[in-house]
């Protein structure tokens, strides 16, 4: 779906309603806006927690062993806590 959204004087921009409540930001939600080579992309900030957990996936294999909490918790054990 392609919408044309106008941006005012001072840099403004507004979602329409329904975008809004598909996507889930409501009571002025923060949205996430990626520029990349083709254009800009905006995220919600669960659209953007999951595209994150899909890129650690991606370099990591899926091993739970290289998660943050498997990286403390042999830290915690060689130093003995």
């Amino acid at each position: 779906m392609t919408l044309q959204i106008n941006i005012t004087a001072n840099g403004r921009m507004s979602l329409p309603a329904d975008v809004r409540k598909r996507l889930g930001p409501s009571g002025g939600g923060a949205v996430y806006l990626d520029e990349t080579d083709d254009g800009v992309v905006l995220r919600t900030a669960s659209q953007a927690v999951a595209r994150a957990q899909a890129l650690a996936k991606q370099y990591t294999g899926g091993n739970p062993d290289a998660s943050v909490e498997a990286f403390l918790a042999r830290r915690r054990e060689e130093s003995g806590e």
